[in-house]
């Protein structure tokens, strides 16, 4: 397997950038995170439209890129904010950033649903989120998470429980000299 990011370039990286401490490192990781899925979306569109920008050679489709849209989503870095690009024909869904979505990453979702089964109070989730992940955690954000999973939940609570479950208990003779 391929290392992306070995200690040599971590520590070239950190000598680079002049980072002294935790909050200048996770600037930088999220500076690069967002360069990262910038490109990643400029990618999608190319995907999209068959052609890479300024290669209307290649170019079979009457769709063409339309500028960008600024957006703001939350990650596991923190908020960052993205150019969103846009097509002719309004076609283009990307996949890493949904549309309509305000987060690169459903693990944010999986987190505070995992905190808040746990038994954390919504206080609770919003220091913790922002303490590691630099994210303001409103109580109305908590509800809208976990309202997705309450019908589930109540279902769950709710099936029919079967009149006999079989129990096995296995026993294991411990011998000591």
């Amino acid at each position: 397997m391929n290392k992306l990011f070995t200690r040599e370039d971590a520590k070239k990286f950190l000598k680079e950038n002049n980072l002294k401490d935790a909050e200048s490192i996770a600037d930088a990781l999220r500076n690069s995170f967002k360069d990262l899925i910038q490109e990643a979306l400029e990618s999608e569109m190319n995907e999209e439209l068959g052609y890479s920008k300024y290669d209307w050679s290649n170019k079979e489709t009457e769709n063409c890129r339309n500028g960008h849209h600024k957006k703001t989503v939350r990650s596991e870095f923190g908020k960052v904010e993205l150019d969103i690009p846009h097509d002719k024909n309004g076609e283009f869904e990307p996949i890493i950033v949904h549309k309509n979505s305000r987060e690169i990453s459903p693990s944010i979702n999986d987190m505070i649903l995992s905190m808040y089964s746990s038994g954390m109070s919504t206080p609770d989730i919003n220091v913790h989120m922002k303490k590691i992940y630099g994210i303001d955690v409103s109580a109305e954000l908590v509800s809208r998470i976990t309202d997705k999973i309450l019908p589930t939940a109540k279902e769950w609570q709710n099936r029919p429980l079967d009149s006999i479950y079989p129990i096995i208990l296995c026993s294991q003779k411990v011998i000591r000299k």
